[in-house]
């Protein structure tokens, strides 16, 4: 199992208009309709409300890699820079 984690620092009070924008666009079920994907969940900071981790899990890294040329990632770059200002990935191969 390859796991991704994605911590996204949000603009100003954007936090969930971006959670909304992601399922309102079906991206959201796309992602999760996707070949090899285990779990796509987004888990909010009670900390910082600018704070967003996203926790991907997949098959395998091919199945991820294959996952980031589709054309709802397209979508999905297409409006985050107006709800997000940074991010910052890791990754986790689990045998």
């Amino acid at each position: 199992m390859y796991t991704i984690y994605v911590k996204f620092t949000c603009l100003s009070e954007k936090r969930a208009a971006f959670i909304e924008k992601v399922k309102e666009t079906g991206v959201l079920e796309a992602i999760r309709g996707e070949d090899g994907c285990i779990r796509y969940d987004y888990y909010l900071s009670e900390k910082d409300p600018n704070e967003l981790l996203l926790i991907e899990q997949w098959t395998s890294k091919e199945h991820q890699q294959i996952h980031l040329t589709q054309p709802h990632m397209d979508t999905l770059r297409g409006f985050k820079g107006d709800y997000i200002t940074d991010t910052v990935l890791g990754e986790i191969e689990l045998k």
